[in-house]
């Protein structure tokens, strides 16, 4: 049995009966059977929404805590404080339980998450994920599904104004994420997908952890220094 957490975004939390691919020798990889997903998409408030939120999905699944295998957290990037809320959470859970956690990063899971309705036999597609990263700026990531089912990353992510990236984005088959919701002139979503669901991470752990991927770091990807950042020197009256 996997947890899943995500708080890139909205709170999301998901359980799931299967193990990752090479996690457990004597099951043979298979595809999970999600259980049950809850989220709340009160982005501001993930410290007082989150653990209460795993109880919830943890009852909804009908599993205990002593019934979990493993936790999968989304990585982000996100905000600074939703992040930690996040990844902390879920490394307490695994600590406490003596579980192992995986991480991975929540632009791959929002990128599977885009291509979850897109039928195989489609051929080729190329997805654009970009979600809100503030400063009137989005993170974004591009991927391209190929006629076999894998995923992979094309282009690494990064954090710029919507402007800056925008024909490049919307040269994609898929473009999601909270991103297009702010930025819909520059940005046009091709489906109302905004928030990694966390049924979907822990697929997307599982695709990955097939093919051989490290999911074994759990540090936040911020891609940028936090919003109330300290400064390391002191500044003259003119900013030098």
């Amino acid at each position: 049995m996997l947890l899943g957490i995500d708080t890139s975004g909205a709170v999301s939390v998901a359980v799931a009966r299967g193990e990752l691919p090479g996690t457990d020798e004597s099951a043979p990889a298979a595809e999970l059977e999600i259980l049950a997903v809850r989220s709340d998409a009160r982005s501001r408030h993930h410290d007082e929404v989150l653990l209460a939120l795993v109880e919830e999905t943890l009852q909804a699944a009908g599993v205990t805590r002593e019934e979990l295998t493993g936790v999968v957290v989304g990585r982000g990037p996100g905000p600074f404080t939703g992040l930690r809320v996040g990844l902390i959470s879920a490394r307490s859970i695994a600590a406490v339980l003596g579980l192992p956690l995986h991480g991975l990063s929540s632009l791959d899971a929002l990128a599977h998450q885009a291509l979850a309705d897109v039928p195989a036999d489609r051929g080729p597609v190329t997805v654009a994920v970009a979600l809100d990263a503030r400063r009137r700026e989005v993170y974004h990531a591009r991927y391209r599904r190929e006629t076999d089912g894998a995923v992979t990353r094309t282009a690494e992510p990064a954090v710029h104004a919507p402007a800056e990236v925008a024909a490049e984005l919307t040269g994609c088959d898929l473009l999601v994420g909270s991103g297009t919701a702010l930025y819909p002139e520059l940005l046009p979503a091709t489906a109302e997908i905004e928030h990694v669901d966390a049924g979907h991470l822990l697929r997307a752990a599982a695709e990955l952890a097939a093919r051989g991927e490290d999911l074994t770091s759990t540090e936040p990807m911020y891609l940028r220094e936090p919003d109330a950042a300290k400064p390391t020197a002191r500044k003259s009256a003119l900013g030098r």
